[in-house]
Parts: structure tokens; C-alpha cells; sequence
């Protein structure tokens, strides 16, 4: 994670109450959500599309921590098929 990302993730973690571990991205996560930014940004016709596909999907996965982030993005980015 680089220093600016560490960065914001401590600020929100005080800011919150939330823990910095809670926070914490794997490489595979950095990897599934830029994949899904990437297909929102150029297949949706829209850039603006991106962060915010990956804030649904962060919002699924605080509401539900038992569902994977890598199936979640898959399935946010097989819309990208249904155009």
C-alpha cells in the first residue's frame, strides 16, 4: 500500500473508531478492485462509474463481511457484459 493510501486509511481508522487491521487490503483486493475500476471506467461509457461501483461493493462487504470481495467484484463487472 503505498505511503498516501496508508495515509487516509489511518485518518479514516481515527476518525471512525474503525481499526486500521479492518482495513487492511490484500494484494489480491488492490488487484480485484482495480480490475473492477478499470472495466467500469471503460466499458460503462462512464469514468465516473468506477469509485463508485467499488464504494457498492464496499458497502456490501462492510454489511456482510462473509461475502468475498473477489466474487462481488466479478459480478459487479459482468455488467459490463449485459451492454
Amino acid at each position: 500500500m503505498d505511503s498516501w493510501l496508508d495515509s487516509a486509511r489511518k485518518r479514516i481508522a481515527v476518525a471512525t473508531g474503525v481499526s486500521v487491521e479492518h482495513m487492511e487490503l490484500t494484494d489480491q483486493d488492490v488487484k480485484d478492485l482495480l480490475d473492477l475500476a478499470r472495466v467500469a471506467a471503460h466499458d460503462s461509457g462512464d469514468r465516473t462509474n468506477a469509485p463508485l461501483v467499488c464504494f457498492l461493493v464496499g458497502l456490501t462487504v462492510g454489511q456482510n463481511p462473509d461475502l468475498s470481495l473477489a466474487e462481488l467484484t466479478n459480478v459487479a463487472a459482468s455488467t459490463a457484459t449485459e451492454r
